[in-house]
């Protein structure tokens, strides 16, 4: 996948969010914790992002990569979510704001609903057209932004699923790709999936983010 550099102003497409948007493995289905699953998975990505070409990471500085920076597991950041799907044939598509003033278009799938802290919040679930809406993703952004994490917001990866209803766990939730190397473009979470309370789960700023 080429990377899109600052400055370009055409709209993004749809396969491209999928490269930007890459977040990490899905704990495997197996006898572990949940604890246990979520610390797999960072460790896999954080290996991914060590070795693979097509790493964030920029080329010179993996050698001395040590790994993300993650808030520690919190179980009660996983939580049940419900999706209301959109209705109609055709999905409607939006379009979002991305980190270099251009724009990207989303296929709009439906709303999560969810309780967290006793209180229930939605958020608005995206897909990609090259996904076939099978792979969802959740865009969203909190109060940790700008301190604790990336100012623009971070993501969610669900897959679809026919029951409408989702593990929403936010220990996985990651940053994009612009965060580790600006070269990327990457597309912000609309107003609607601003959520007024801090989710410190899931990946953190790096060390060195200017």
């Amino acid at each position: 996948m080429d990377r899109i550099r600052t400055g370009t102003l055409a709209v993004l497409s749809l396969s491209l969010l999928a490269a930007c948007t890459s977040g990490p493995p899905p704990p495997a289905a197996t006898g572990l914790s949940h604890a246990d699953r979520v610390q797999q998975s960072r460790a896999s990505k954080d290996e991914t992002f060590r070795l693979s070409p097509d790493s964030p990471i920029p080329e010179a500085q993996r050698a001395t990569f040590t790994g993300l920076r993650y808030f520690p597991i919190d179980p009660a950041s996983n939580v049940p979510a419900s999706l209301a799907e959109e209705r109609g044939a055709d999905p409607v598509i939006i379009e979002l704001a991305t980190s270099h003033d251009s724009v990207d278009r989303l296929a709009r799938v439906g709303t999560l609903t969810f309780r967290l802290g006793g209180q229930t919040y939605q958020l608005t679930a995206f897909a990609t057209a090259g996904d076939g809406l099978d792979k969802l993703v959740v865009p969203f952004g909190d109060l940790t932004n700008r301190h604790e994490t990336y100012g623009g917001g971070r993501y969610l990866n669900l897959t679809r699923t026919p029951t409408g209803l989702y593990d929403l766990d936010f220990n996985m939730a990651y940053n994009p790709y612009c965060v580790y190397d600006v070269k990327w473009t990457c597309p912000l979470p609309p107003a609607e999936n601003r959520l007024p309370i801090a989710i410190p789960a899931g990946e953190r700023m790096p060390d060195d983010h200017q």
